[in-house]
C-alpha cells in the first residue's frame, strides 16, 4: 500500500493546532525576496514558480536563508519553517487555539513587520512557526515556508500552470487594481465565490447535483467527503487506498481515485480529476463551512485563474489553442 503526506491534501491544516506549547511571537523585521521576480509595474509583480510534484513552490530568501515557499490559497496565514528559523530573536504572547485533526506540538506565531517583493512591501504580517521537515524530507526541498491568505488577499493573485508563474497586482480596498494594464491575456468567464474566513468557497456541480467546493491550490490533490450525496458519489471512480501522514505524523487511510463530471457554471467545467474520498468533517467545524469537497491542483492545471479575494470573484484566462 502506497504511504503519501497528509499535507499534499491540505496544507490549511497547518492553521488548526491544539493548545500544546501553543504562543503568539513577534519577530523583527525581515524582509522576504523572490528571485527571479519581474517588475512589471509600480504594484505588480511576475514570479516564476515550479512544481514540485504538484506544489506550487517559489525560491526566495528570507534574512540569510535562501530556499522555497510554497503557494497555498488554503492556508490562513503566513508559515515559516521553525527548522531554519531557530535562533531569530522574538518575544512571545500566549494565546489559545483549538485543534481538529491532530495535534502538533510546538506550533508557534511571530510576527513579520515588513515583506518584500522587490518594490512591494508588505506590513504586519504574523507568521505561524511550524516543523516542516517531513515536507521537505518527503519533496527533498529546502522548504523556509508557506505563503497563504494573509499575504495573497492585499493582491489580485494570477495563478497561471500554463506557463508556469504567478502575477501578483496590489488592488485597493474595493478589490480594484491600483494599475489596471497587467494582463495582455483575455478573460473569457468570470464566477463569484464566497470567503469563509479564509476558505474560497465555490457553488458547482457534479453530474446534476449541486456541491459546495473549496479552492486550495496547496491540495495537490482534490479531496470529496465520504458523507457527499450518492447522486454525486456516482462519478467518483475509485482506484485504490492509500495510507497518509498527518502533520503529527499520524495515518489515515483515504480511498483515491479520479472524480468525473464536474462544473462551476454552464461554460466552466472541468476533465477527470485525481481524488481522494476522505472525512471533511472536523475542517467544515473548525472554519465554519459545510464544504463538499476540495479542489486542488487539477483545478489549477485545466483553468488559468486570477482571484480577487476583496471582490470575491475568480475570473478565468484564455487557453491559447493547441494545433
Amino acid at each position: 500500500m502506497r504511504t503519501l503526506l497528509l499535507t499534499i491534501l491540505l496544507l490549511s491544516h497547518f492553521s488548526l493546532f491544539s493548545n500544546n506549547d501553543l504562543g503568539k511571537y513577534t519577530l523583527k523585521s525581515l524582509p522576504i525576496k523572490f528571485k527571479n521576480a519581474t517588475i512589471l509595474n509600480e504594484y505588480s509583480t511576475r514570479i516564476p514558480f515550479k512544481l514540485v510534484d504538484r506544489l506550487i513552490v517559489i525560491e526566495g530568501t528570507l534574512k540569510d536563508q535562501t530556499g522555497n515557499f510554497i503557494i497555498d490559497t488554503g492556508s490562513e496565514t503566513l508559515i515559516l519553517n521553525k527548522v531554519h528559523f531557530k535562533t531569530y530573536p522574538f518575544q512571545k504572547e500566549i494565546e489559545n487555539t483549538s485543534g481538529v485533526i491532530d495535534n502538533v506540538n510546538d506550533r508557534f506565531e511571530k510576527k513579520i513587520k515588513k515583506l518584500s517583493l522587490r518594490k512591494f512591501t508588505i506590513k504586519d504580517r504574523r507568521s505561524d512557526i511550524i516543523d516542516l521537515s517531513h515536507i521537505e524530507r518527503s519533496k527533498k526541498i529546502k522548504l523556509l515556508g508557506i505563503i497563504g491568505y494573509n499575504v495573497l488577499k492585499d493582491y489580485e493573485v494570477f495563478i497561471d500552470l500554463y506557463l508556469n508563474q504567478i502575477t501578483l497586482t496590489k488592488i485597493d480596498k474595493q478589490g480594484n487594481k491600483l494599475n489596471k494594464k497587467v494582463y495582455l491575456e483575455t478573460i473569457v468567464d468570470s464566477i463569484d465565490f464566497t470567503l469563509k474566513k479564509h476558505t474560497i468557497v465555490l457553488n458547482g456541480y457534479i453530474g446534476n447535483k449541486e456541491i459546495t467546493f473549496g479552492l486550495d491550490s496547496g491540495a495537490e490533490f482534490n479531496q470529496l467527503h465520504k458523507k457527499v450525496n450518492k447522486k454525486a458519489l456516482k462519478h467518483f471512480y475509485p482506484k485504490k487506498r492509500v495510507k497518509l501522514i498527518g502533520a503529527s505524523k499520524k495515518k489515515i487511510e483515504v480511498l483515491y481515485g479520479d472524480l468525473f463530471r464536474v462544473k462551476l457554471n454552464d461554460k466552466t467545467y472541468f476533465g477527470p480529476m485525481k481524488t481522494m474520498l476522505t472525512n471533511l468533517h472536523n475542517m467544515n467545524k473548525a472554519f465554519g463551512t459545510n464544504l463538499d469537497g476540495i479542489l486542488g491542483y487539477d483545478f489549477f492545471a485545466q483553468k488559468r485563474v486570477i482571484i480577487n479575494y476583496k471582490k470575491e470573484k475568480l475570473y478565468f484566462i484564455k487557453y491559447p489553442l493547441i494545433r
